[in-house]
């Protein structure tokens, strides 16, 4: 099974200076509970369905598919605007890993998070200069709990 490795920061606007080409992201959330999410996700013209299993430290299963345009907005178009949310990702090379940098949209605007994928959990990450807090354990954090929430119900700063 697929195991992804990630750490999960607030970033400070000072990122902006490095985000020049992104990518605008829709997601839907189908279904989540504490154990399991399943997403649809418009990642620019492209579509993908994913289960992520529970997070176990800084890790977790996730099975990631694309679908056929037609199926992915079909699926898309069932989700609530509450179940949503709408960024872009921008991809950041620092001290030797690729960040993951995501801007968000609508009621989360303000928020910067930045995720950095690993090799294995007690891999070392050197932090740049514009990361902020880790989130990582933060479950408000998770991105089918944002979702759900405003920027007002949220601590948004790094």
């Amino acid at each position: 099974m697929p195991i992804e490795i990630e750490r999960k920061f607030l970033a400070h606007p000072a990122v902006l200076e490095h985000c020049r080409f992104g990518v605008a992201i829709v997601q839907g959330y189908l279904f989540t509970d504490s154990e399991s999410t399943v997403r649809v996700r418009r990642m620019g013209e492209r579509y993908f369905l994913a289960w992520k299993g529970k997070r176990r430290g800084a890790s977790r299963i996730e099975l990631e598919q694309e679908v056929a345009p037609e199926t992915g907005a079909a699926m898309l178009a069932t989700v609530t605007t509450g179940l949503r949310i709408e960024k872009v990702r921008h991809r950041i090379e620092a001290h030797g890993h690729v960040w993951e940098v995501d801007l968000f949209a609508g009621a989360l605007s303000g928020l910067i998070l930045a995720e950095v994928e690993l090799g294995r959990e007690d891999e070392t990450v050197v932090l740049p200069a514009w990361i902020g807090r880790e989130v990582t354990s933060d479950e408000r954090y998770r991105n089918s709990r944002l979702a759900t929430r405003t920027a007002r119900s949220l601590p948004i700063a790094a």
